[in-house]
């Protein structure tokens, strides 16, 4: 696919159209790298995302229990003074 390189102030740049933008996921930042002369942009993930809601969704259906006790009883916390 070829797109002009168009002048944004005192540099230039292209534009991605919205098809593009939404089939590869790129949002407000993207991860540019050089590779054999080539440049290569990337969507920038966000490993972490949604995990607030699932964790409300949890909470609110009673399912975010401990598996096993935070503190076991056999601990010896003065090794660790």
């Amino acid at each position: 696919m070829q797109v002009p390189v168009i002048k944004i102030g005192n540099s230039r740049g292209i534009r991605l159209n919205k098809a593009l933008l939404e089939l590869y996921g790129i949002g407000e930042i993207v991860d540019l790298k050089l590779e054999q002369n080539q440049i290569v942009i990337k969507p920038v993930s966000e490993p972490r995302k949604g995990w607030e809601k699932s964790f409300k969704e949890m909470a609110d259906k009673g399912d975010d229990e401990l598996l096993f006790d935070d503190v076991f009883h056999d601990e010896d916390f003065e090794k660790w003074k």
